[in-house]
């Protein structure tokens, strides 16, 4: 989608979502990409225009005047273009509705520029829950041994050591600074900048040891020194450590389908709750706003409720 001029209060909420609500410039960004299709689509139907070419149309003129005419029909038609024609799932659908969502109490709780918000009863598709995937002890370990001996071995080792053991995200481990370690704790940086505390066991502060005894790349960046330093001096991006993870995978020989840092996190989750560890204290350890997020990991109990009954001595067939 083409770079495009903007309204101001379109711009204002953009501002407001990552200064005062602490979003992510990801979340932004996702954010300003449903608004600029939204408005784009409304001007199109509006103005009969070609709905097939809608990043040629200029939404820079919208007004206020017309946020205001817009009505819940408006967002329906919109939802169902995103389904119909762009062939949009339940969960991006999901988002376009929290994007409309926040925008427009936006402009009616904190602007005062509307009276009437069209989105309130706007509902959002349901998602059905997928089971997380993830490796078994087995498949962890095999992987572990995957990491190659060279000299970035120690640093490699410890990243999969802090997202197997604490289940942290990769966002979250690219922003981790050497000032994030006190002793034995980590302070971690999630989701809306909200902070956290992990405790690091033996396993991480050994991996840990072993990396800043490495001979590691000096930092050649600007601003506070990472924890993990890339082979070029830099801070991390997500998409670095992806690559790791990937030929991790393909040399420990365990060639696990779409492995990603995220389902080493998933990983994490599930052995933590196989080994004992309630929801609430997995909710704080991942860092989960919501409860309901941490209860995916209750599925274990599901396949642990099967082999029970699988094992029960009753469970023979018998010809009849």
């Amino acid at each position: 989608m083409q770079k495009t001029k903007q309204p101001k209060f379109m711009k204002d909420f953009l501002v407001y979502l990552t200064t005062i609500k602490g979003k992510s410039q990801r979340t932004r960004k996702e954010y300003e990409y449903d608004l600029t299709l939204f408005f784009r689509f409304h001007k199109a139907v509006q103005e009969d225009l070609d709905i097939e070419n809608l990043s040629a149309i200029d939404i820079g003129t919208i007004t206020i005047e017309e946020i205001r005419e817009m009505t819940l029909e408006d967002l329906y038609l919109f939802m169902e273009y995103c389904e119909v024609q762009r062939g949009n799932s339940a969960a991006a659908r999901a988002r376009k509705v929290a994007t409309l969502k926040s925008f427009f109490k936006y402009l009616k709780g904190k602007r005062r520029l509307i009276e009437e918000n069209p989105a309130d009863e706007l509902e959002t598709p349901k998602i059905g829950r997928k089971r997380p995937i993830y490796m078994n002890l087995q498949e962890a370990t095999q992987f572990i041994d995957g990491i190659k001996s060279n000299q970035a071995s120690p640093r490699n080792y410890c990243m999969m050591m802090f997202f197997l053991n604490l289940g942290i995200r990769v966002t979250e481990l690219c922003q981790l600074n050497k000032t994030s370690i006190q002793g034995r704790y980590l302070t971690v940086i999630g989701k809306g900048n909200k902070e956290r505390t992990v405790y690091l066991n033996d396993s991480c502060m050994q991996a840990l040891a072993d990396y800043e005894n490495s001979g590691k790349t000096p930092y050649k960046g600007e601003g506070e020194e990472p924890l993990f330093v890339s082979q070029k001096g830099t801070r991390f991006t997500r998409q670095t450590v992806a690559k790791i993870v990937k030929r991790i995978n393909q040399q420990s020989g365990l060639q696990k389908e779409r492995l990603t840092p995220h389902k080493l996190r998933h990983t994490s989750a599930t052995m933590m709750y196989k080994a004992g560890a309630d929801i609430r204290s997995l909710q704080h350890i991942l860092g989960h706003s919501s409860v309901a997020t941490t209860q995916i990991y209750t599925h274990i109990e599901d396949e642990q409720l099967q082999q029970v009954l699988e094992n029960n001595p009753f469970n023979i067939v018998r010809e009849r």
